[in-house]
């Protein structure tokens, strides 16, 4: 297994063989390590997307006083990739089965950015730096649209 650092996402889920088929399919993951449970649960699982790694493992509420841990709605937490083309991957994350939350547009901060919910309740986020003409075209629509933003008097 490769060498492991920094912070590392350990996501609960129900049915983690399907999540590990998910994010191999929507996210390129590879698969490091899995361990099964006698009635075929993951106790744990390694994913590598990118140069990121990614814990994973089924839920067992049976050892958590019998309370869920898996999300049952969308997670408050959100998991944030950086990638090459923003709308590529929020498309390919989608045709593996994640509900666009999202769409990809250009952000007054510089990114295009867009969310998906996976199948299993977590939400991701993608972005891609925009160029300095569209970051511009971007913040200029923002200040135009935003109500918060002062308008200067003519």
């Amino acid at each position: 297994m490769s060498e492991m650092k920094g912070l590392i996402p350990h996501l609960v889920v129900k049915g983690g063989a399907k999540a590990i088929e998910y994010y191999t399919a929507a996210l390129g993951a590879v698969e490091l390590s899995r361990m099964p449970a006698d009635d075929d649960r993951l106790m744990h699982a390694a994913l590598r997307i990118g140069d990121a790694t990614l814990f994973l493992c089924d839920d067992f509420p049976e050892y958590c006083g019998g309370v869920s841990r898996a999300p049952s709605g969308p997670s408050p937490v959100t998991l944030h990739l950086c990638v090459p083309d923003c709308d590529a991957a929020i498309a390919q994350a989608a045709r593996a089965g994640a509900k666009l939350a999202m769409p990809p547009e250009d952000m007054f901060w510089g990114d295009r950015y867009g969310q998906v919910v996976d199948p299993f309740g977590h939400a991701w986020s993608f972005s891609t730096p925009l160029s300095a003409e569209r970051k511009a075209a971007a913040e200029k629509k923002w200040a135009a649209e935003n109500p918060f933003v002062q308008k200067k008097s003519a």
